[in-house]
């Protein structure tokens, strides 16, 4: 990573001077790497927490409620009664809800950052995330996990605001190395995450003290103190080493249609559009494997919140590994367009092993397709990032920034509940068959993109 950040260029001076880019990257990978291990904590131990609020709770509370009505649900389709089902999809919906909210903010953030500055932003983002993981600790029912997840959701839209930062300090001919930098704290988040929430799930710390369990403490709350640990040691690192990046002819203007739709079309940069929906059509697929995933080993391999640890810690140095030597190195030479579509050639037959794994319950095809999609998303994710920014103005990055990740979180509202709901009708091998099949679309629409002189 030492080689990349040497080859950035300096920005130009700003309010905190002229900082090298270098330096800025760093700050911005270690803010990214704190962030995503709070973010994917939670990852391996879903399955658990919904089976542990449903015994707590049972037919009362928020808990009771939504279950019940998804009980009529099952009914009125005509849908296989299966608690396992309804616990599926109960994770569906409870996922889109973070998912929705990421939606609404990552325009604003990004617009808004665009006006007051990065730093203030990820200042304010970064300090409801901590206050997220607050709420998740004392947690003793299900409205206050879910109100936790909706804060969390709102604040953790400040990722356009991160990649806006990354777009400010380097050039069209070197973007695709930042924005790998970018996923090599994803790749690494995702590594240590998971990990350690199977770890932290292992210490209930409301069963070694009891009285804890008045003020809502429970057997996650190891995992959220821990989260919330991190996300405070992030607010300190950003309001001490990040400098302001934000450039001074960038654009103070908050707009955000109130019509979706309009966020796939963007006429006034070429390019921008067709790179935003074939994000889009890749993450819907990507985000309903990535949600299901847990639900799937936990009902076809019997894994515990460790194993299914295990595989995200997989996955995560499967990214970290393609995207900090890979993408970095080979992007220039490949073209960014060109290596988009190789990563989404590779993700096609990953989600094809693991729907098999619940026709074929074998832990070696389940990690083989758990390698292809890691291949996959480490060229898709950076590839497409770059090329958006690359045809974006200065002095909008973040507002389209924002509107690319707006739309990266719009799919995974939908593909979470998409995938749920095929889960909980056909069985997950329909799911992730329908998922791969799905893959078509994106790859459609990046085959027309033009790519960049330099990228």
């Amino acid at each position: 990573m030492a080689d990349d950040l040497d080859s950035l260029k300096t920005p130009a001076p700003s309010p905190s001077g002229a900082p090298k880019t270098k330096s800025i990257l760093l700050v911005v990978f270690v803010t990214l790497f704190l962030d995503l291990i709070g973010f994917s904590i939670i990852f391996p131990l879903f399955p658990g927490m919904l089976d542990y609020y449903r015994t707590v709770e049972g037919d009362s509370g928020l808990f009771g409620l939504i279950y019940s009505l998804l009980q009529s649900l099952t009914e009125l389709t005509g849908a296989p009664q299966s608690d396992w089902g309804l616990v599926v999809l109960f994770g569906g919906v409870l996922g889109s809800l973070y998912s929705l909210l990421q939606f609404l903010g990552a325009p604003l953030f990004g617009a808004l950052s665009d006006r007051v500055g990065r730093k203030p932003v990820l200042l304010l983002s970064i300090f409801g995330i901590f206050i997220s993981y607050v709420l998740w600790f004392f947690a003793g029912s299900f409205s206050f996990l879910v109100a936790s997840r909706l804060l969390g959701g709102l604040m953790g839209a400040n990722l356009s605001t991160a990649t806006a930062v990354v777009a400010d300090v380097t050039t069209e001919q070197n973007r695709t190395k930042g924005m790998a930098i970018v996923g090599m704290a994803f790749g690494l988040g995702f590594i240590l995450g998971p990990a350690l929430g199977g770890i932290m799930s292992l210490i209930d710390i409301s069963a070694l003290y009891p009285a804890l369990a008045d003020y809502g403490v429970n057997p996650w709350s190891m995992a959220a103190g821990l989260a919330a640990v991190l996300s405070l040691l992030n607010l300190v690192l950003v309001g001490v080493l990040l400098p302001e990046t934000r450039p001074e002819n960038a654009k103070p203007l908050m707009r955000r249609s109130n019509n979706p739709f309009k966020l796939f079309h963007v006429e006034k940069f070429p390019g921008v559009s067709r790179t935003n929906l074939s994000y889009f059509f890749f993450i819907l697929a990507f985000s309903g494997m990535e949600f299901t995933l847990t639900f799937v080993a936990v009902e076809h391999m019997g894994f515990t919140p460790q194993g299914n640890a295990m595989m995200f810690v997989f996955v995560g140095l499967v990214l970290a590994l393609m995207q900090g030597g890979y993408v970095r190195r080979q992007s220039g030479k490949i073209g960014t367009r060109r290596m988009a579509m190789h990563g989404l050639y590779a993700s096609i037959p990953g989600l094809v092993l693991i729907g098999a794994v619940g026709l074929w319950a074998n832990i070696w095809v389940l990690y083989l397709g758990l390698f292809c999609i890691a291949v996959g998303s480490a060229q898709v994710n950076p590839c497409l990032t770059s090329l958006v920014s690359v045809y974006t103005p200065p002095e909008e990055q973040g507002r389209i920034m924002g509107l690319f990740r707006s739309l990266g979180a719009l799919g995974r509202v939908v593909g979470p509940l998409v995938a749920c709901v095929m889960y909980w009708r056909l069985g997950a091998p329909a799911a992730y068959f329908l998922g791969a099949a799905s893959l078509i679309i994106p790859m459609m629409i990046a085959r027309r993109l033009p790519e960049p002189a330099h990228s």
